[in-house]
């Protein structure tokens, strides 16, 4: 059964300055993701947004919001073939099992104006 779902989206323009802020990608950011979105060129800023997307979808998604979460503790992750998927770890994982979560899904999508995300969460079985 589903316990939640959660949608963001995210202005590509308001992310792209933060490609040039190390420490504010660090803050947000893990290195994989970082490394990821850096070998982008010139789509970095969607893929970047598309990520911080994802993070708030997922807070959306818990029914809590990010209070207490790191963001850096949600990674989007591409598996093989190039599916993103959520790594939860540290204060993300916590809270997903606290509130009852279990499997995790994300869609991404962007163009050059905008980066879209989608988590749904089901409930632990």
């Amino acid at each position: 059964m589903i316990l939640g779902t959660g949608i963001d989206i995210v202005d590509n323009g308001r992310i792209e300055k933060w490609l040039k802020d190390e420490s504010l990608m660090r803050r947000y950011f893990s290195p994989a993701e970082i490394a990821y979105v850096q070998g982008k060129k010139k789509s970095a800023a969607a893929s970047l947004a598309a990520r911080f997307a994802a993070k708030e979808a997922f807070g959306k998604a818990l029914g809590t919001g990010l209070h207490g979460i790191s963001l850096r503790d949600i990674e989007v992750v591409p598996e093989a073939g190039g599916r993103p998927s959520l790594h939860l770890t540290g204060s993300a994982r916590k809270a997903l099992e606290e509130n009852g979560g279990g499997r995790v899904f994300l869609s991404l999508s962007h163009d050059s104006i905008f980066s879209i995300a989608q988590v749904i969460i089901e409930e632990a079985s």
